[in-house]
């Protein structure tokens, strides 16, 4: 029975290592895949960003006259 359980646990630790190289791999390659996106895209990003400064103070000015509100 003890044998069993440790043959069980072998197997378990050899899973969690394979799982988390997998997501470290898969980590590192969305990374990449998102610098090499931004790259790419970097004006319509820009202009993404500067849509969304207006809309971003709304909501900070809101949340300011809520928190001064207590």
């Amino acid at each position: 029975m003890a044998e069993e359980v440790k043959k069980e646990e072998k197997k378990t630790e050899t899973n969690k290592g394979a799982a988390t190289f997998l997501k470290y791999v898969l980590g590192i390659v969305f990374i990449v895949l998102g610098l090499a996106l931004i790259l790419k895209w970097w004006s319509p990003l820009l202009t993404l960003i500067k849509g969304c400064i207006g809309p971003f103070l709304i909501l900070a000015g809101i949340i300011t006259l809520a928190i001064a509100k207590e």
